[in-house]
Protein backbone atom coordinates (compact mmCIF):
# COMPACT_ATOMS: atom_id res chain seq x y z
CA UNK A 1 0.00 0.00 0.00
CA UNK A 2 1.27 3.50 -0.69
CA UNK A 3 0.20 6.61 1.27
CA UNK A 4 -3.64 6.69 2.57
CA UNK A 5 -5.78 9.60 3.03
CA UNK A 6 -9.04 8.16 4.92
CA UNK A 7 -11.84 10.82 4.46
CA UNK A 8 -14.89 11.05 6.42
CA UNK A 9 -17.68 13.09 5.14
CA UNK A 10 -20.47 13.71 6.77
CA UNK A 11 -22.69 15.31 4.02
CA UNK A 12 -22.59 11.83 3.41
CA UNK A 13 -25.69 10.15 4.37
CA UNK A 14 -24.13 6.61 4.86
CA UNK A 15 -20.94 7.37 6.30
CA UNK A 16 -19.38 6.60 3.32
CA UNK A 17 -15.38 5.68 3.76
CA UNK A 18 -12.95 6.28 0.99
CA UNK A 19 -8.91 6.03 0.45
CA UNK A 20 -7.18 8.65 -1.43
CA UNK A 21 -3.19 8.78 -2.15
CA UNK A 22 -1.47 12.09 -1.04
CA UNK A 23 2.10 13.27 -0.85
CA UNK A 24 1.52 15.94 1.97
CA UNK A 25 0.08 14.90 5.27
CA UNK A 26 -3.04 17.56 5.81
CA UNK A 27 -5.36 17.81 9.35
CA UNK A 28 -8.15 20.30 8.65
CA UNK A 29 -12.06 20.43 9.07
CA UNK A 30 -13.47 22.00 5.72
CA UNK A 31 -17.24 22.09 5.28
CA UNK A 32 -18.08 19.36 7.79
CA UNK A 33 -15.01 16.49 6.33
CA UNK A 34 -12.50 15.76 8.88
CA UNK A 35 -9.64 14.65 6.61
CA UNK A 36 -6.52 12.52 8.69
CA UNK A 37 -3.94 12.16 6.24
CA UNK A 38 -1.58 8.62 7.59
CA UNK A 39 1.93 9.08 6.21
CA UNK A 40 3.23 5.49 5.33
CA UNK A 41 6.41 5.66 7.26
CA UNK A 42 4.29 5.67 10.72
CA UNK A 43 2.16 2.77 9.87
CA UNK A 44 3.84 0.22 11.76
CA UNK A 45 0.93 -2.34 11.97
CA UNK A 46 0.46 -4.58 9.27
CA UNK A 47 -2.98 -5.33 10.67
CA UNK A 48 -4.17 -2.31 8.18
CA UNK A 49 -3.62 -4.14 4.87
CA UNK A 50 -5.41 -6.95 6.43
CA UNK A 51 -8.28 -5.06 6.77
CA UNK A 52 -8.26 -4.48 3.13
CA UNK A 53 -8.12 -8.38 2.18
CA UNK A 54 -10.39 -11.00 2.84
CA UNK A 55 -10.83 -11.42 6.42
CA UNK A 56 -8.68 -14.58 8.51
CA UNK A 57 -10.55 -17.13 9.35
CA UNK A 58 -10.77 -17.77 13.34
CA UNK A 59 -8.45 -20.51 13.32
CA UNK A 60 -5.46 -18.62 11.84
CA UNK A 61 -2.45 -17.12 13.13
CA UNK A 62 -3.06 -13.05 13.04
CA UNK A 63 0.39 -12.22 13.22
CA UNK A 64 1.51 -14.88 10.80
CA UNK A 65 -1.66 -13.57 8.38
CA UNK A 66 -0.82 -10.05 8.66
CA UNK A 67 3.29 -9.94 7.90
CA UNK A 68 2.51 -12.06 4.97
CA UNK A 69 -0.42 -9.94 3.75
CA UNK A 70 2.21 -7.17 4.49
CA UNK A 71 4.93 -8.65 2.36
CA UNK A 72 2.60 -9.23 -0.31
CA UNK A 73 1.17 -5.95 -0.81
CA UNK A 74 4.77 -4.85 -0.90
CA UNK A 75 5.63 -6.75 -3.72
CA UNK A 76 2.79 -6.51 -5.66
CA UNK A 77 3.42 -2.59 -5.28
CA UNK A 78 6.70 -2.93 -6.26
CA UNK A 79 5.53 -4.96 -9.55
CA UNK A 80 2.61 -2.49 -10.38
CA UNK A 81 5.25 0.62 -10.27
CA UNK A 82 7.46 -1.62 -12.78
CA UNK A 83 4.75 -2.20 -15.15
CA UNK A 84 3.48 1.24 -15.14
CA UNK A 85 6.85 2.88 -15.63
CA UNK A 86 6.93 0.35 -18.65
CA UNK A 87 3.72 1.29 -20.27
CA UNK A 88 5.03 4.87 -20.35
CA UNK A 89 7.56 3.86 -22.70
CA UNK A 90 5.03 2.08 -25.23
CA UNK A 91 6.96 -1.40 -25.54
CA UNK A 92 5.72 -5.13 -25.35
CA UNK A 93 5.89 -7.61 -23.06
CA UNK A 94 9.40 -8.68 -24.73
CA UNK A 95 10.71 -5.53 -23.89
CA UNK A 96 8.84 -5.43 -20.19
CA UNK A 97 10.84 -9.00 -19.57
CA UNK A 98 14.14 -8.15 -20.81
CA UNK A 99 13.94 -4.86 -18.68
CA UNK A 100 13.04 -6.75 -15.02
CA UNK A 101 16.26 -8.72 -16.17
CA UNK A 102 18.58 -5.59 -15.69
CA UNK A 103 21.33 -5.94 -13.81
CA UNK A 104 21.60 -4.77 -10.82
CA UNK A 105 23.15 -1.94 -10.64
CA UNK A 106 21.31 -0.73 -13.30
CA UNK A 107 20.36 2.53 -11.56
CA UNK A 108 23.89 3.32 -11.20
CA UNK A 109 24.78 3.32 -14.68
CA UNK A 110 22.19 6.02 -15.58
CA UNK A 111 21.00 5.23 -19.15
CA UNK A 112 18.29 6.74 -20.39
CA UNK A 113 15.01 4.89 -21.70
CA UNK A 114 14.49 5.23 -25.21
CA UNK A 115 11.53 5.44 -26.84
CA UNK A 116 9.84 3.98 -29.92
CA UNK A 117 6.36 4.33 -31.11
CA UNK A 118 4.41 3.24 -34.34
CA UNK A 119 4.67 6.87 -35.28
CA UNK A 120 7.89 6.81 -35.67
CA UNK A 121 8.49 4.93 -38.46
CA UNK A 122 9.90 2.40 -36.88
CA UNK A 123 13.31 4.13 -36.33
CA UNK A 124 14.96 4.23 -32.80
CA UNK A 125 16.52 6.91 -31.19
CA UNK A 126 20.47 6.16 -31.43
CA UNK A 127 21.56 5.68 -27.55
CA UNK A 128 24.91 6.52 -26.23
CA UNK A 129 25.53 3.47 -24.81
CA UNK A 130 24.98 0.08 -26.07
CA UNK A 131 24.10 -1.74 -22.82
CA UNK A 132 20.42 -0.07 -23.84
CA UNK A 133 19.79 -2.26 -27.07
CA UNK A 134 19.21 -4.64 -24.30
CA UNK A 135 15.88 -2.84 -23.41
CA UNK A 136 14.72 -1.92 -27.24
CA UNK A 137 12.67 -4.82 -28.66
CA UNK A 138 9.21 -4.15 -30.19
CA UNK A 139 6.93 -6.63 -29.44
CA UNK A 140 6.22 -9.22 -33.07
CA UNK A 141 2.62 -8.56 -32.76
CA UNK A 142 2.58 -4.94 -34.18
CA UNK A 143 4.42 -6.42 -37.80
CA UNK A 144 3.77 -9.94 -37.99
CA UNK A 145 0.27 -8.92 -39.64
CA UNK A 146 2.31 -7.53 -42.52
CA UNK A 147 5.04 -9.84 -42.87
CA UNK A 148 2.69 -12.34 -45.16
CA UNK A 149 1.62 -9.30 -47.29
CA UNK A 150 2.51 -10.68 -50.42
CA UNK A 151 4.33 -7.50 -51.44
CA UNK A 152 7.56 -8.16 -53.30
CA UNK A 153 9.50 -6.37 -51.01
CA UNK A 154 8.52 -4.16 -47.81
CA UNK A 155 9.79 -1.08 -47.05
CA UNK A 156 8.43 -0.80 -43.65
CA UNK A 157 10.96 -0.64 -41.10
CA UNK A 158 9.72 -2.36 -38.19
CA UNK A 159 12.08 -2.02 -34.99
CA UNK A 160 13.50 -5.42 -33.83
CA UNK A 161 16.61 -4.64 -31.76
CA UNK A 162 18.57 -8.09 -30.35
CA UNK A 163 18.31 -9.25 -26.95
CA UNK A 164 20.19 -12.28 -24.84
CA UNK A 165 19.38 -15.74 -24.32
CA UNK A 166 18.27 -16.43 -21.02
CA UNK A 167 20.86 -18.98 -20.88
CA UNK A 168 23.68 -16.64 -21.99
CA UNK A 169 22.77 -13.48 -20.54
CA UNK A 170 26.12 -11.34 -21.08
CA UNK A 171 28.26 -10.90 -17.87
CA UNK A 172 29.61 -7.31 -16.86
CA UNK A 173 30.22 -6.07 -20.14
CA UNK A 174 26.50 -5.96 -21.33
CA UNK A 175 25.93 -6.74 -25.32
CA UNK A 176 28.71 -6.78 -27.36
CA UNK A 177 28.85 -2.82 -29.00
CA UNK A 178 29.76 -4.20 -32.50
CA UNK A 179 26.88 -6.72 -32.94
CA UNK A 180 23.87 -4.69 -31.12
CA UNK A 181 21.19 -3.78 -33.86
CA UNK A 182 19.00 -1.04 -34.32
CA UNK A 183 16.44 -3.03 -36.02
CA UNK A 184 15.18 -4.58 -39.52
CA UNK A 185 16.40 -2.62 -42.57
CA UNK A 186 13.88 -4.67 -44.86
CA UNK A 187 12.06 -7.66 -45.26
CA UNK A 188 11.69 -10.01 -48.77
CA UNK A 189 9.05 -12.59 -48.40
CA UNK A 190 7.63 -12.89 -51.51
CA UNK A 191 9.26 -16.56 -51.83
CA UNK A 192 6.76 -19.45 -51.30
CA UNK A 193 9.36 -21.86 -50.83
CA UNK A 194 12.30 -21.98 -47.99
CA UNK A 195 15.00 -19.87 -48.84
CA UNK A 196 18.09 -22.17 -48.93
CA UNK A 197 21.08 -19.93 -49.70
CA UNK A 198 21.83 -16.15 -49.84
CA UNK A 199 24.56 -14.20 -50.17
CA UNK A 200 25.59 -10.00 -51.36
CA UNK A 201 27.49 -9.36 -54.22
CA UNK A 202 31.27 -9.23 -54.40
CA UNK A 203 32.66 -6.05 -52.80
CA UNK A 204 28.87 -4.87 -52.82
CA UNK A 205 26.75 -3.33 -50.15
CA UNK A 206 23.41 -3.27 -51.73
CA UNK A 207 23.08 -6.31 -53.87
CA UNK A 208 21.89 -9.21 -52.53
CA UNK A 209 20.73 -13.03 -54.06
CA UNK A 210 18.99 -15.87 -52.43
CA UNK A 211 17.74 -19.05 -53.70
CA UNK A 212 14.83 -21.32 -53.16
CA UNK A 213 13.85 -24.86 -52.50
CA UNK A 214 11.34 -24.01 -55.67
CA UNK A 215 14.05 -23.72 -57.94
CA UNK A 216 13.91 -20.04 -58.25
CA UNK A 217 16.90 -17.40 -57.54
CA UNK A 218 16.25 -13.76 -56.64
CA UNK A 219 18.46 -10.91 -57.00
CA UNK A 220 17.40 -7.64 -55.08
CA UNK A 221 18.93 -4.14 -53.80
CA UNK A 222 18.60 -3.32 -50.11
CA UNK A 223 19.69 0.06 -50.94
CA UNK A 224 17.33 2.68 -49.60
CA UNK A 225 14.28 1.63 -51.36
CA UNK A 226 14.67 -1.87 -51.56
CA UNK A 227 13.16 -3.73 -54.34
CA UNK A 228 13.65 -7.62 -56.41
CA UNK A 229 15.52 -6.48 -59.51
CA UNK A 230 15.22 -9.89 -61.03
CA UNK A 231 13.82 -13.66 -60.65
CA UNK A 232 15.62 -16.07 -62.41
CA UNK A 233 13.54 -19.14 -63.00
CA UNK A 234 15.29 -22.64 -64.75
CA UNK A 235 16.25 -25.21 -61.90
CA UNK A 236 13.38 -27.50 -61.15
CA UNK A 237 14.52 -28.62 -57.80
CA UNK A 238 16.28 -27.16 -54.53
CA UNK A 239 18.99 -24.67 -55.47
CA UNK A 240 21.83 -25.81 -52.99
CA UNK A 241 24.19 -22.81 -54.05
CA UNK A 242 25.33 -19.40 -56.31
CA UNK A 243 28.02 -17.79 -56.49
CA UNK A 244 28.46 -13.84 -57.92
CA UNK A 245 31.10 -13.69 -60.56
CA UNK A 246 34.39 -11.00 -59.37
CA UNK A 247 32.22 -7.95 -61.36
CA UNK A 248 28.59 -9.08 -60.31
CA UNK A 249 27.76 -9.66 -64.16
CA UNK A 250 26.98 -12.89 -63.25
CA UNK A 251 25.73 -15.97 -61.28
CA UNK A 252 26.37 -19.48 -61.61
CA UNK A 253 24.09 -21.76 -59.71
CA UNK A 254 23.93 -25.55 -58.65
CA UNK A 255 20.97 -27.58 -57.70
CA UNK A 256 19.58 -30.48 -56.99
CA UNK A 257 18.64 -31.41 -60.42
CA UNK A 258 22.19 -32.17 -61.50
CA UNK A 259 22.32 -28.84 -63.59
CA UNK A 260 24.46 -26.12 -63.33
CA UNK A 261 23.53 -22.84 -64.44
CA UNK A 262 25.36 -19.53 -65.61
CA UNK A 263 22.82 -16.09 -65.17
CA UNK A 264 23.61 -12.76 -66.83
CA UNK A 265 22.20 -10.27 -63.98
CA UNK A 266 21.76 -7.53 -66.67
CA UNK A 267 19.46 -9.53 -68.62
CA UNK A 268 17.67 -11.96 -66.00
CA UNK A 269 18.27 -14.74 -68.56
CA UNK A 270 20.35 -18.41 -68.21
CA UNK A 271 22.90 -18.11 -71.00
CA UNK A 272 24.22 -21.88 -69.94
CA UNK A 273 23.33 -24.84 -68.86
CA UNK A 274 26.00 -27.57 -67.59
CA UNK A 275 24.14 -30.88 -67.12
CA UNK A 276 25.69 -33.55 -64.64
CA UNK A 277 25.07 -37.32 -63.34
CA UNK A 278 24.23 -36.13 -59.75
CA UNK A 279 23.24 -33.39 -57.43
CA UNK A 280 25.28 -30.27 -57.86
CA UNK A 281 25.71 -29.32 -54.23
CA UNK A 282 28.08 -26.39 -54.27
CA UNK A 283 29.66 -23.96 -56.86
CA UNK A 284 32.87 -21.22 -56.40
CA UNK A 285 34.06 -18.51 -59.13
CA UNK A 286 38.19 -18.94 -58.95
CA UNK A 287 38.58 -15.66 -57.23
CA UNK A 288 41.55 -14.45 -59.90
CA UNK A 289 40.54 -16.43 -62.73
CA UNK A 290 37.07 -16.02 -63.16
CA UNK A 291 36.94 -18.39 -66.21
CA UNK A 292 37.31 -21.28 -64.14
CA UNK A 293 33.86 -22.66 -62.37
CA UNK A 294 34.50 -25.14 -59.25
CA UNK A 295 31.54 -27.54 -58.72
CA UNK A 296 31.08 -30.30 -55.49
CA UNK A 297 28.48 -32.43 -56.25
CA UNK A 298 27.10 -35.90 -55.08
CA UNK A 299 29.34 -38.20 -56.96
CA UNK A 300 31.98 -37.33 -54.83
CA UNK A 301 33.80 -35.43 -56.58
CA UNK A 302 35.08 -31.72 -57.50
CA UNK A 303 34.22 -30.64 -61.06
CA UNK A 304 36.32 -27.48 -62.49
CA UNK A 305 34.94 -25.87 -65.78
CA UNK A 306 35.49 -23.72 -68.32
CA UNK A 307 33.14 -21.04 -67.65
CA UNK A 308 33.11 -19.88 -71.51
CA UNK A 309 32.12 -23.10 -73.13
CA UNK A 310 31.15 -25.47 -70.34
CA UNK A 311 33.39 -28.04 -70.57
CA UNK A 312 35.40 -29.93 -68.06
CA UNK A 313 38.67 -29.00 -67.35
CA UNK A 314 39.26 -30.88 -64.42
CA UNK A 315 38.29 -33.45 -62.02
CA UNK A 316 39.10 -34.51 -57.93
CA UNK A 317 37.61 -37.80 -56.44
CA UNK A 318 36.66 -37.30 -52.77
CA UNK A 319 35.55 -40.23 -50.37
CA UNK A 320 32.24 -39.24 -50.08
CA UNK A 321 29.65 -36.23 -51.42
CA UNK A 322 31.04 -32.72 -51.62
CA UNK A 323 28.41 -30.59 -49.70
CA UNK A 324 30.09 -27.22 -49.02
CA UNK A 325 33.10 -25.61 -50.23
CA UNK A 326 36.10 -21.96 -50.55
CA UNK A 327 38.65 -20.61 -51.95
CA UNK A 328 41.17 -18.75 -50.49
CA UNK A 329 41.75 -15.48 -51.54
CA UNK A 330 44.84 -16.07 -53.92
CA UNK A 331 42.68 -19.13 -55.48
CA UNK A 332 45.64 -21.32 -54.95
CA UNK A 333 43.28 -23.40 -52.90
CA UNK A 334 40.32 -24.88 -52.05
CA UNK A 335 38.88 -26.30 -49.09
CA UNK A 336 35.39 -28.43 -48.78
CA UNK A 337 33.51 -30.51 -46.67
CA UNK A 338 31.93 -33.61 -46.93
CA UNK A 339 29.10 -35.64 -46.13
CA UNK A 340 31.03 -37.31 -43.90
CA UNK A 341 32.31 -34.58 -42.04
CA UNK A 342 35.84 -34.08 -43.35
CA UNK A 343 37.82 -31.31 -44.37
CA UNK A 344 39.88 -31.40 -47.63
CA UNK A 345 42.62 -29.10 -48.57
CA UNK A 346 43.09 -28.92 -52.02
CA UNK A 347 45.38 -27.52 -54.04
CA UNK A 348 44.84 -25.81 -57.68
CA UNK A 349 46.57 -24.49 -60.41
CA UNK A 350 45.23 -20.84 -61.58
CA UNK A 351 46.58 -21.42 -65.24
CA UNK A 352 45.73 -25.00 -65.72
CA UNK A 353 42.98 -25.86 -63.39
CA UNK A 354 45.14 -28.88 -62.02
CA UNK A 355 43.87 -29.95 -58.25
CA UNK A 356 45.64 -32.24 -56.04
CA UNK A 357 44.35 -32.86 -52.63
CA UNK A 358 46.96 -31.88 -50.05
CA UNK A 359 45.23 -32.62 -46.23
CA UNK A 360 42.55 -34.25 -45.13
CA UNK A 361 40.80 -33.44 -41.37
CA UNK A 362 38.54 -35.80 -40.20
CA UNK A 363 36.78 -35.07 -37.01
CA UNK A 364 36.98 -37.30 -33.93
CA UNK A 365 33.05 -37.55 -33.14
CA UNK A 366 31.58 -40.56 -33.85
CA UNK A 367 28.51 -39.29 -35.44
CA UNK A 368 29.72 -38.72 -39.61
CA UNK A 369 27.02 -35.39 -40.06
CA UNK A 370 27.27 -33.41 -43.55
CA UNK A 371 29.48 -30.06 -43.73
CA UNK A 372 26.91 -27.26 -43.85
CA UNK A 373 29.48 -24.28 -44.13
CA UNK A 374 33.23 -23.78 -45.12
CA UNK A 375 34.17 -20.19 -45.08
CA UNK A 376 37.84 -18.90 -44.98
CA UNK A 377 39.10 -15.58 -43.87
CA UNK A 378 42.62 -13.92 -44.51
CA UNK A 379 42.97 -12.67 -41.08
CA UNK A 380 41.64 -13.21 -37.69
CA UNK A 381 43.28 -11.87 -34.44
CA UNK A 382 42.97 -15.09 -32.56
CA UNK A 383 44.98 -16.67 -35.09
CA UNK A 384 47.35 -14.33 -36.60
CA UNK A 385 46.91 -15.54 -40.01
CA UNK A 386 44.33 -17.24 -42.23
CA UNK A 387 41.42 -19.04 -40.86
CA UNK A 388 38.81 -21.56 -41.73
CA UNK A 389 35.36 -21.66 -40.35
CA UNK A 390 33.14 -24.91 -40.55
CA UNK A 391 29.72 -26.25 -39.12
CA UNK A 392 27.84 -29.43 -39.68
CA UNK A 393 24.35 -30.82 -39.48
CA UNK A 394 25.00 -31.97 -35.68
CA UNK A 395 25.74 -28.14 -34.55
CA UNK A 396 29.60 -28.55 -34.71
CA UNK A 397 31.39 -25.02 -35.35
CA UNK A 398 34.75 -25.62 -35.90
CA UNK A 399 37.72 -22.61 -36.07
CA UNK A 400 40.76 -23.91 -37.85
CA UNK A 401 43.97 -22.06 -38.78
CA UNK A 402 45.46 -22.30 -42.08
CA UNK A 403 49.58 -22.94 -42.92
CA UNK A 404 49.29 -21.59 -46.48
CA UNK A 405 53.19 -22.61 -46.15
CA UNK A 406 52.86 -26.16 -46.01
CA UNK A 407 49.72 -26.53 -48.67
CA UNK A 408 46.53 -24.99 -46.40
CA UNK A 409 47.46 -27.42 -43.93
CA UNK A 410 44.86 -26.95 -40.91
CA UNK A 411 45.03 -26.85 -37.09
CA UNK A 412 41.89 -26.99 -35.16
CA UNK A 413 42.29 -24.03 -32.38
CA UNK A 414 38.73 -24.03 -30.75
CA UNK A 415 35.26 -25.39 -31.37
CA UNK A 416 31.59 -25.08 -30.09
CA UNK A 417 28.99 -28.03 -30.08
CA UNK A 418 25.45 -26.42 -30.79
CA UNK A 419 22.15 -28.37 -30.66
CA UNK A 420 21.93 -30.81 -33.54
CA UNK A 421 20.15 -29.56 -36.10
CA UNK A 422 17.44 -31.30 -38.58
CA UNK A 423 17.92 -28.59 -41.42
CA UNK A 424 21.13 -27.63 -43.35
CA UNK A 425 21.95 -24.45 -40.79
CA UNK A 426 24.59 -22.31 -42.22
CA UNK A 427 26.80 -20.02 -40.46
CA UNK A 428 29.37 -17.15 -41.07
CA UNK A 429 32.04 -15.06 -39.59
CA UNK A 430 31.15 -11.85 -38.66
CA UNK A 431 33.39 -8.67 -39.31
CA UNK A 432 36.63 -8.18 -37.62
CA UNK A 433 36.40 -6.34 -34.25
CA UNK A 434 39.82 -3.89 -33.55
CA UNK A 435 39.66 -3.97 -29.63
CA UNK A 436 38.72 -7.08 -29.14
CA UNK A 437 40.23 -10.96 -29.16
CA UNK A 438 37.53 -12.93 -29.36
CA UNK A 439 36.36 -14.76 -32.65
CA UNK A 440 33.15 -14.40 -33.58
CA UNK A 441 30.17 -16.49 -35.35
CA UNK A 442 26.37 -15.65 -36.70
CA UNK A 443 24.58 -18.88 -37.24
CA UNK A 444 20.85 -19.66 -37.62
CA UNK A 445 18.84 -22.02 -35.46
CA UNK A 446 15.94 -23.87 -35.62
CA UNK A 447 14.27 -21.95 -32.75
CA UNK A 448 13.75 -19.07 -35.33
CA UNK A 449 16.84 -16.53 -34.26
CA UNK A 450 19.88 -16.12 -35.07
CA UNK A 451 22.63 -16.10 -32.54
CA UNK A 452 25.81 -15.08 -32.11
CA UNK A 453 28.64 -16.50 -30.76
CA UNK A 454 32.13 -15.69 -29.34
CA UNK A 455 34.47 -19.72 -29.98
CA UNK A 456 37.44 -17.82 -27.59
CA UNK A 457 34.60 -18.10 -24.14
CA UNK A 458 34.78 -21.21 -22.02
CA UNK A 459 31.42 -20.46 -21.06
CA UNK A 460 28.43 -18.34 -21.42
CA UNK A 461 29.65 -18.41 -25.46
CA UNK A 462 26.01 -16.75 -26.61
CA UNK A 463 26.57 -12.94 -26.87
CA UNK A 464 23.80 -11.45 -28.25
CA UNK A 465 20.81 -13.05 -30.81
CA UNK A 466 18.28 -11.66 -33.26
CA UNK A 467 14.79 -11.94 -33.02
CA UNK A 468 12.25 -11.66 -35.76
CA UNK A 469 11.70 -14.80 -37.86
CA UNK A 470 8.79 -17.51 -37.20
CA UNK A 471 10.64 -20.20 -39.01
CA UNK A 472 13.88 -21.78 -38.39
CA UNK A 473 16.19 -19.86 -39.79
CA UNK A 474 18.80 -21.45 -42.13
CA UNK A 475 21.17 -18.58 -44.13
CA UNK A 476 22.60 -15.74 -42.93
CA UNK A 477 25.20 -13.51 -44.37
CA UNK A 478 26.87 -10.38 -44.04
CA UNK A 479 27.57 -7.38 -46.83
CA UNK A 480 30.81 -5.91 -48.20
CA UNK A 481 30.32 -2.98 -46.20
CA UNK A 482 29.38 -4.94 -42.99
CA UNK A 483 26.67 -2.80 -42.11
CA UNK A 484 23.98 -5.05 -43.11
CA UNK A 485 23.29 -8.88 -41.99
CA UNK A 486 20.98 -10.98 -43.99
CA UNK A 487 18.88 -14.19 -42.91
CA UNK A 488 16.84 -16.66 -44.54
CA UNK A 489 14.14 -18.98 -42.99
CA UNK A 490 12.32 -22.26 -43.81
CA UNK A 491 9.28 -20.06 -45.03
CA UNK A 492 10.56 -18.11 -47.37
CA UNK A 493 11.20 -14.42 -45.38
CA UNK A 494 14.23 -13.00 -45.70
CA UNK A 495 14.88 -10.22 -42.95
CA UNK A 496 18.04 -8.12 -43.66
CA UNK A 497 19.20 -6.05 -40.37
CA UNK A 498 20.69 -2.68 -39.58
CA UNK A 499 23.41 -3.16 -37.54
CA UNK A 500 24.10 0.07 -34.82
CA UNK A 501 26.64 2.00 -35.89
CA UNK A 502 29.74 2.10 -33.37
CA UNK A 503 32.64 4.84 -32.87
Amino acid sequence: MAEGTITNDSSKGDGATEIQNNNDCINSTDNGTNRITIKKANVKDPEIFSCLLQPATSDSDRDYIGIRRYLLARKAESGFHRRLDWRCNGKGYVAYRNYIRRPRNWENLQLPSLSSTPGNSGRWISTPSPLSHLFEVESWNSSSRDLRSGTLASNHRTSFSSSISDSDRPRRRGVEPAYSFVGMHCIFDQCKAAVTVLKFGHMSSDLLAYGASDGTLTVCTVSETPSVMKQLKGHSKDVTDFDFSSNNQYIASSSMDKTVRVWELSKGLCIRVIYGVSSQMCIRFHPVNNNFLSVGNANKEITVFNFSTGRIIKKSVFDSEVTSMDHDHAGQLIFCGDAQGCIYTVSMDSHTGALSRSHRYRSSSKQKCPVTTVQYRSFSLLAGGPVLLTCTQDGSLSFFSVALEIQGYLTLRCSLKLTPRIHSIRASFCPLLSLDKGEYIVAGSEDSNVYFYDLTRPRHTCVNKLQGHRFPVIGVAWNHGENLLASSDLYGVVIVWKRAKTS
